[in-house]
């Protein structure tokens, strides 16, 4: 039996550590749901799996599986559950938004609302938590005028993320999850229905018409603007919040930074390829035939997933896979994911993590914890690692 286990700060899994040096399609049961399940740590392995069209994420749905949460993460319809070319109908949708020029545009104005951030920083005073006033709010802001999430309700879409993503640790807490999906439902399905009597320059706006084009069922626009509402925020929010998190321990790696400004890139990549960013494994592929996965034969009809975060340890991959060296040259890394499901929003990502640590290492060259770092608490009700607040000081 796997469960998420929590190892202190940032620390990498000890189990996705053995499992990748001495069986790295392991097989496995999870903490909930039926059945065993294949585990691949290897990058090779990995990669295989996410693009081979022989595992299938269709093949998941109607169909008990084994899992880490009470309840199903992704909402009815998700793109994370449709297969090629199905799959690329609906991601085609938004896939001009988040080109690279598309995000090079937003770039100033992303700059706008962190600067806004930080002077609002500056003014409450030193010490302050950074999660609260900058790397939640920030990717927050960004992804809901993207969207279209008017100013008084973006508190209400980072509640819902938070139990969305959440363990559902009960019962009680799963229904709780329920629910949550169907008011967010009700809530973005009439938020379109607006933006069709009256289209703005936002996403809602093109989901909104693609769906009376025909481009998109309702209840896909629906799951679409959850996973890029709730995911957008909350994993920009975690990544940035750990990313500080080491350079605010890591004195070396900040002065790294402070003396050489032009290395921020490499050092997001770095850093999105060492920070274990979830606890567990994310969800599951069905071998629709069998398959070879390095000398170990995958039956059809098999439960199949995938660990990126062990993937992006791989020592052979990557030399010295527990350093990190904002210089590495190696194989890309594999945090947004690989294949068709890849992470619909890679480019903004970067470009909100970039524009972070450079913002804060130059206006903010004091900057420095506020307590010890053993005192820093870390999330337990999700799955995304993360620290609940970030106290700091300049």
């Amino acid at each position: 039996m796997y469960e998420a286990v929590e190892p202190p700060g940032l620390d990498f899994d000890p189990v996705f550590a053995e499992l990748l040096r001495n069986e790295p399609l392991a097989r496995l049961r999870l903490s909930h749901g039926e059945g065993e399940c294949w585990l691949a740590t290897r990058y090779e392995d990995v990669r295989l799996i996410t693009s081979d069209p022989r595992f299938s994420r269709a093949a998941i749905v109607g169909r008990p599986f084994p899992k880490m949460t009470r309840h199903h993460i992704p909402m009815d319809k998700a793109v994370s559950f449709v297969d090629p070319p199905g799959h690329a109908r609906v991601r085609g949708v938004i896939a001009g938004a988040f080109s690279h020029p598309s995000v090079e545009r937003l770039r100033p104005r992303a700059q706008r609302i962190l600067d806004g951030l930080l002077e609002e920083l500056l003014r409450a005073g030193s010490p302050a938590d950074l999660v609260e006033r900058v790397t939640s709010p920030f990717p927050l802001t960004l992804i809901s005028e993207l969207i279209g999430i008017p100013p008084a309700d973006r508190p209400l879409m980072r509640e819902w993320a938070q139990v969305i993503l959440g363990r559902a640790s009960d019962d009680g807490a799963a229904t709780r999850t329920s629910q949550v999906k169907a008011d967010a439902g009700v809530y973005f399905r009439s938020l379109a229905a607006r933006r069709r009597a009256a289209p703005r320059d936002d996403l809602m706006s093109v989901l909104a018409a693609a769906v009376e084009a025909g481009r998109l069922e309702e209840e896909e626009l629906v799951a679409l603007t959850g996973l890029m509402q709730f995911n957008g925020w909350h994993a920009v929010r975690n990544n940035t919040s750990n990313m500080m998190y080491i350079l605010l321990t890591r004195p070396d790696l900040m002065h790294r930074l402070r003396a050489a400004p032009d290395l921020v890139r490499g050092a997001v990549e770095e850093l999105l390829r060492y920070i274990p960013h979830k606890h567990g494994v994310g969800q599951p592929r069905i071998a629709t035939e069998d398959v070879e996965v390095g000398s170990t034969l995958v039956r059809a009809g098999e439960v199949v997933y995938v660990s990126y975060v062990a993937a992006n340890r791989d020592q052979r991959v990557y030399p010295k896979p527990d350093d990190i060296d904002f210089e590495r040259r190696d194989a890309p890394h594999l945090a947004f994911g690989h294949g068709p499901h890849v992470c619909v929003a890679p480019m903004l990502a970067r470009m909100e993590s970039e524009l972070l640590l450079s913002t804060l290492i130059e206006r903010l060259p004091g900057l420095r914890l506020a307590v010890p770092a053993d005192r820093i608490q870390w999330q337990t009700e999700i799955l995304i690692r993360g620290p609940v607040a970030l106290p700091v000081a300049w």
